[in-house]
């Protein structure tokens, strides 16, 4: 995306921790948006890169 069109939003995520390891993410306004990583932080990027990538699909269409 390029930086010079980019906006910022703001977006409901929700983190679970996960039994054994982990934390799982979603954006429940997205739907189908989840990511997860092995910490807390980890989590965190990917679900932000996930959603960054979910509204890159939309705007393609």
């Amino acid at each position: 995306m390029d930086n010079n069109n980019k906006q910022v939003y703001n977006y409901t995520v929700i983190l679970q921790k996960e039994p054994e390891v982990g934390y799982h993410a979603f954006c429940p306004i997205l739907k189908g948006c989840h990511s997860q990583g092995d910490s807390f932080e980890e989590a965190i990027d990917n679900i932000t890169e996930a959603i960054e990538l979910y509204i890159e699909s939309l705007n393609a269409i």
